[in-house]
């Protein structure tokens, strides 16, 4: 006696290959997200870099400045001391 055993293997076969397309394509939305989302970290990381960057520049320029000062204030105090001597 012949069983139907064939058509219902096609129709689970078909229902996996489904299955299998859907689940490929959620998880190449899946991956397509997460790209976009750490391409935006990205950017704003490197804004902040940059910024930093810039900050970090300031700082320096602030402290070369109070370097400077503090070197002429030392000299002036030298100064006064050589002339009172």
């Amino acid at each position: 006696m012949a069983t139907r055993e064939t058509p219902k293997k096609s129709k689970q076969g078909a229902a996996r290959k489904s299955a299998a397309k859907s689940d490929l394509s959620s998880a190449v939305e899946r991956l397509e997200a997460k790209i976009v989302a750490l391409q935006a970290e990205r950017d704003t990381l490197n804004s902040e870099l940059k910024a930093a960057r810039v900050r970090i520049g300031e700082l320096e320029a602030a402290h070369k400045d109070a370097v400077n000062r503090i070197d002429w204030v030392i000299d002036s105090l030298h100064n006064i001391l050589e002339e009172k001597t």
